[in-house]
């Protein structure tokens, strides 16, 4: 089975990447950009994803300052 993990700064961590996007989309002519969080993707092949939840709170993600979403190749979200 496929999984994939998206990894994104909790609301309220700041995130450089995110602002520095922000500003640079107005000089592109992106004037309707509100607000840029970036994050990263994780992808897995697993056999059983029913540990997924552990893995990304002891080793993906660090829970402190990130959120995640498990996304399953079927479309089922977790």
């Amino acid at each position: 089975m496929k999984a994939r993990v998206l990894v994104r700064p909790k609301s309220g961590i700041l995130d450089p990447q995110g602002q520095a996007v922000q500003r640079a989309l107005p000089a592109l002519g992106f004037t309707d950009v509100h607000e840029v969080r970036v994050g990263r993707l994780i992808e897995l092949e697993l056999d059983d994803p029913t540990r997924l939840d552990e893995m990304c709170e002891r080793l993906l993600t660090n829970p402190l300052v990130e959120d995640y979403e498990v996304l399953l190749e079927e479309g089922a979200r977790r």
